[in-house]
């Protein structure tokens, strides 16, 4: 599976972290503060462990999150790591290939893997009395990943037709990744996730294995398990399961160039006749994970064309110019994006909605927020935390994502405190250092012929 948050809010709480909260239904019954307050330690091989307790049913959810993704990747092996993702489910010395998810069935539970621009993870959902057991086939394909030729042959293929389905055959995907390509030149960040086809087509089972060898170790990988249990209980099974598996000891370091400002403003386009609703947008170089502005930008784009109350949608959507308008942040380890984009209504052409948006955030980089919009804004981003926080699966997202990308426990633990510290005028600030005077990449979705 592709864990990508393009083309969807990336802040903390939303995009793909939202859905995979909204993926399993909330708990009935909320829990106190106390009662998730996380719980850290670290084998002697290099493993760190956040156990995130919910004592609500005796199911956990585990999930191993490797400090390396697409953006690792080198010239002309674009897609490895996802290949490597859906190689993990192979055989090992014990299991047979393709036997590591029908085992975790049969025993009740679910499992998937995701490989994203900055890391790749894989989890599983099982009754608490299955975990070590789990655990143990999850620390088998960690040293003992068996890859046959014919097999590696074969999930070639899939991931081939994988990249078919969700981007050749899917405009809005083609055009996306023109934009990527567009504003990170020369960056690992413009390397699509699932890899370019022609580069795809000629992955061999040498470079799995090497990918393998050079990123998969324990002092390379993050364990999140949140759920029914404690550190207490954790730890001695971790010591058992993980802890002898030794230290790579020469795992490559990730090392990335600094993302440079985009040269020139660029105006791209796509056209296929699958396209029945055109849309234009505009997108900007955005800051990290963690960023010094990171709270203030996802404030102020929530206010802006975060939903249903924001500025976008009220100018636009309700007086019938759009059918769609939003805002989002895109934040990854060492940068991101900003992007507003626009569908036209019917009756609307392309250019009048656009310049209708355009209109909206012009003023909104002005005057920024009303004290209204900013104290609406701030109590939807604390209910979207506390929705996160009532899920197993939301939560184990939440800190491995951010664990993954560098960023502290006490940092994440902050955050509905720093959201609910953002001024007007720090909105205003943040919004006019990415957006005003900088150069940008407009993309044009249209219907037509390809």
């Amino acid at each position: 599976m592709i864990q990508t948050v393009r083309r969807a809010s990336r802040s903390f709480l939303k995009g793909a972290l939202a859905a995979c909260a909204l993926a399993f239904a909330p708990a009935a019954i909320a829990q106190a503060p106390q009662e998730w307050k996380p719980e850290t330690f670290e084998l002697a091989n290099g493993m760190r462990a956040v156990v995130l307790p919910d004592h609500r049913a005796p199911v956990v959810t585990h999930m191993i999150w490797y400090r390396v993704g697409a953006s690792d990747e080198v010239k002309g092996k674009s897609g490895l790591a996802h290949f490597l993702e859906h190689l993990m489910f192979k055989a090992t010395d014990k299991i047979a290939a393709g036997e590591y998810s029908k085992i975790v069935a049969r025993n009740g539970g679910q499992d998937n893997a995701g490989t994203s621009n900055d890391f790749t993870n894989y989890h599983f959902r099982i009754a608490k009395d299955r975990l070590p057991q789990m655990m143990e086939m999850e620390a088998d394909r960690l040293v003992n990943l068996k890859l046959a030729e014919a097999e590696v042959v074969s999930e070639l293929k899939v991931v081939q037709e994988e990249r078919r389905q969700n981007v050749d055959s899917n405009p809005g995907s083609v055009l996306e990744e023109k934009v990527m390509a567009a504003m990170f030149p020369g960056h690992p960040y413009s390397i699509p996730v699932i890899g370019h086809m022609d580069e795809v087509a000629k992955l061999t089972q040498a470079d799995a294995v090497d990918w393998y060898k050079t990123w998969y170790g324990p002092e390379n990988a993050i364990l999140v398990v949140a759920g029914d249990i404690t550190a207490a209980e954790l730890k001695p099974l971790a010591e058992k399961i993980y802890g002898p598996v030794a230290r790579r000891g020469d795992l490559k370091v990730r090392k990335w160039p600094e993302i440079k400002p985009i040269a020139k403003s660029l105006a791209l386009s796509h056209s296929d006749p699958k396209v029945r609703q055109p849309s234009w947008s505009r997108n900007w170089i955005g800051g990290p994970v963690g960023g010094p502005d990171s709270e203030a930008l996802q404030v102020g784009l929530e206010v802006l064309g975060g939903g249903r109350t924001s500025r976008l949608y009220r100018e636009l959507v309700e007086k019938n110019i759009a059918v769609n308008s939003y805002a989002y942040n895109m934040e990854m380890e060492a940068g991101g994006s900003i992007t507003l984009a626009v569908s036209p209504n019917l009756g609307v052409s392309l250019d009048e909605a656009k310049t209708a948006m355009l209109v909206v955030a012009d003023r909104f980089l002005k005057e920024g927020p009303t004290p209204e919009e900013l104290t609406r804004a701030k109590k939807r981003m604390a209910a979207s935390e506390i929705f996160a926080r009532d899920n197993q699966v939301g939560m184990a997202n939440w800190y491995g994502s951010l664990l993954v990308t560098g960023q502290p426990i006490e940092r994440i633990e902050g955050w509905g405190a720093r959201i609910q510290a953002v001024t007007r005028e720090q909105v205003v600030a943040a919004l006019n250092k990415y957006m005003t005077g900088v150069n940008h990449i407009d993309a044009t979705l249209l219907p037509g012929k390809t």
